[in-house]
């Protein structure tokens, strides 16, 4: 329960019309500073203000990458209630919050075209790398069945790239966090969840060796397609063992050893596949084990074999329903 003083810092933080038209706003999910001062009109310092009130009453949550921030509604135990309660009080056909919504979708739709183009530039080589092995449908359906059947709380994608793995896996988890140092993969990636009305995840800005923000923090963690970019992936497998619980499971998904040194020119690959022995090597150390390998061959004789591991921590002697 909350102390009178705090209910009134609440009350006074949503007391606003400018205030009010921000909360309309982020129902519809994540933006940005420079989001709602496209949307509103007004100088970024106002609205910079306007959310610090906001965040500091416990309204709304804040997360920097770089010199942007983003804002989410804060939908947790009494701050949460009370937004929603407001909002869902509010007359959202009143002609200035139409408005705002109005905006807000051209916006997104724009977001969404920039993210299209940006992917364009990359089709053809995307195209002739996913020629090369088995089939998403296969490959995504033993991930499914990889996650198991446990309650995920917190489900981290490290290197999330487009989020395919959080919209894949959207219906398991409570709260899905991507991660990925490429703006522009985000950008591909907010613009999918917003698409697919994926409320339950959110990207963000980061590097797979600075995950200090989420030690100890996620029932699963996923690294898909992420190993062959590092010149030693036990540094990456390290970094993402940090980030599960105790009795939490990791799912890696890359290449098996292969030849294809066009990979190393074109795509900026370091490493050429992973054999099952590197991966119970590099996961030992990170104080992991493999209690799950399986293999997805190419459909074509000069294409590349996938492998799905399942790594836990070593003290588990279960495979949660692997």
């Amino acid at each position: 329960m909350r102390q009178p003083q705090d209910i009134v810092l609440l009350l006074k933080a949503a007391g606003e019309i400018t205030r009010l038209r921000l909360l309309v706003l982020l129902v519809q999910g994540e933006l940005s500073v420079k989001d709602f001062t496209e949307i509103l009109g007004q100088s970024q310092p106002r609205i910079s203000r306007h959310l610090k009130l906001l965040a500091d009453a416990g309204l709304v949550t804040r997360h920097a990458e770089g010199a942007w921030a983003y804002y989410r509604l804060n939908r947790d135990r009494t701050s949460g209630a009370l937004a929603e309660w407001l909002i869902g009080h509010l007359n959202t056909d009143a002609a200035e919050l139409r408005r705002d919504l109005e905006k807000l979708s051209g916006l997104r739709v724009a977001q969404q075209e920039r993210a299209a183009a940006f992917f364009a530039t990359i089709a053809q080589s995307w195209d002739r790398l996913r020629s090369l092995h088995v089939a998403d449908s296969a490959l995504e359906a033993a991930i499914v069945e990889a996650a198991g059947q446990a309650p995920v709380g917190m489900f981290l994608d490290l290197g999330t790239g487009t989020g395919r793995m959080l919209e894949l896996l959207a219906g398991k988890y409570a709260q899905g966090i991507g991660l990925d140092s490429s703006r522009e993969m985000l950008s591909v990636a907010r613009a999918k969840l917003d698409a697919g009305g994926i409320e339950n995840a959110q990207v963000r800005l980061a590097n797979i060796t600075e995950l200090g923000d989420y030690q100890r923090s996620a029932d699963l963690v996923m690294l898909h397609q992420v190993l062959h970019y590092f010149d030693d992936p036990s540094i990456a497998i390290a970094h993402a063992a940090s980030c599960l619980k105790p009795e939490g499971r990791m799912l890696v998904v890359d290449f098996a050893p292969h030849d294809l040194e066009f990979l190393r020119r074109e795509q900026e690959h370091r490493r050429l596949g992973m054999s099952q022995e590197q991966m119970t090597l590099w996961s030992r150390a990170a104080g992991l084990k493999p209690v799950l390998c399986r293999s997805f061959p190419p459909s074509r004789e000069d294409g590349l074999t996938v492998c799905l591991w399942v790594l836990e921590t070593i003290k588990s002697n279960t495979t949660k329903g692997v």
